[in-house]
């Protein structure tokens, strides 16, 4: 039993959801605030583990110092991701084709949230590992039949890319747990027991999906500080 890339969008999808149903009306503005504050929590952290190692903040350094790789329930079920490398120098432009977070989304029937969610979360991740660093989301499966990336000035060879350690990933019941507190916190700061009462609503969906022991697994980080390396 294990948390993976899966339910990781499901939480995101869910807060989305709760947002909508209650009819909030800053939902968008929130939602997508929170996913910053979600992704630049990540690469603060891959930040910090290479600043620690003496590596500069450049593209680089982001690769190696990613947190996550795809879980095996994941990849004995659709593959993982599957992607293509289009260009290294300067700009280093990734296709990806199969994804199991569109596939969450679209089978919840929440590509909407999908659309805003990848639109945000991968250059959120990289301002918070260097804002001098710049990277966008062209397009994304939630839309369109692949998704497209782009580090601008990465300045790689083909292959020789930068490979991620396995010493820095975390697994999914970290990043579950990372993606729900945050969630929770930027939504309650904003709206107070409406807040509360939307983060308690993701949590007992999500129970009624998988189960408590899957939920349990993310609360034993409620009091972590993902801050910290």
């Amino acid at each position: 039993m294990e948390l993976t890339e899966r339910h990781h969008a499901c939480i995101a999808a869910l807060y989305y959801s709760e947002l909508e149903n209650r009819e909030i009306e800053n939902r968008r503005d929130i939602f997508v605030f929170a996913t910053r504050m979600y992704g630049e929590g990540r690469g603060r952290r891959m930040a910090l583990r290479a600043m620690r190692d003496g590596q500069p903040l450049s593209f680089s350094s982001y690769k190696r110092y990613g947190e996550w790789r795809n879980t095996e329930t994941v990849k004995k079920e659709m593959g993982g991701n599957i992607s293509e490398e289009k260009g290294f120098d300067p700009d280093y432009v990734t296709e990806i084709f199969v994804c199991p977070w569109a596939k969450q989304f679209a089978d919840m029937g929440m590509k909407e949230c999908g659309s805003v969610y990848c639109s945000e979360i991968d250059r959120s991740i990289v301002r918070g590992f260097s804002p001098f660093l710049k990277f966008e989301t062209l397009q994304s499966l939630n839309e369109r039949d692949r998704c497209i990336q782009v580090m601008y000035d990465a300045h790689f060879i083909k292959g020789e890319i930068p490979m991620g350690d396995d010493r820095y990933r975390r697994d999914f019941s970290y990043h579950c747990a990372h993606i729900y507190y945050t969630f929770r916190k930027t939504i309650v700061s904003v709206l107070g027991k409406t807040g509360e009462e939307i983060a308690d609503s993701v949590k007992e969906r999500f129970i009624g999906l998988y189960g408590e022991e899957l939920f349990k697994m993310i609360g034993a980080y409620e009091n972590e500080d993902f801050e910290v390396i």
